[in-house]
């Protein structure tokens, strides 16, 4: 099984409006792109300064399924109109379970 973890910084231009419609965007992946066994998308608890906005936890069988989801159009959609283009910084890993 493949892990995905992203973690999202956003920039000034992503108001409190902007990261929920974000956010709900990317909720909705997992009805719109197969493959996830497990998928959560959550803003930080702010329990720490300095930390990224939000964080993306998705589960995939395997590899395969992993790269399949990544290059989905609607994937590739939601990120080229909901995150691009309000991103300040983002890292993500991806590794086995």
């Amino acid at each position: 099984m493949i892990r995905h973890v992203v973690h999202f910084t956003w920039s000034d231009a992503a108001d409190e409006d902007r990261r929920a419609q974000t956010v709900a965007a990317l909720r909705r992946l997992p009805e719109q792109v197969p493959g996830s066994l497990a998928f959560t998308v959550a803003p930080d608890a702010g329990l720490v300064e300095g930390n990224a906005h939000t964080v993306l936890v998705a589960d995939f069988p395997d590899a395969g399924t992993f790269r399949a989801y990544a290059a989905d159009p609607v994937h590739l959609a939601v990120i080229a109109e909901h995150v691009r283009p309000y991103l300040a910084a983002r890292s993500a890993v991806q590794y086995e379970l």
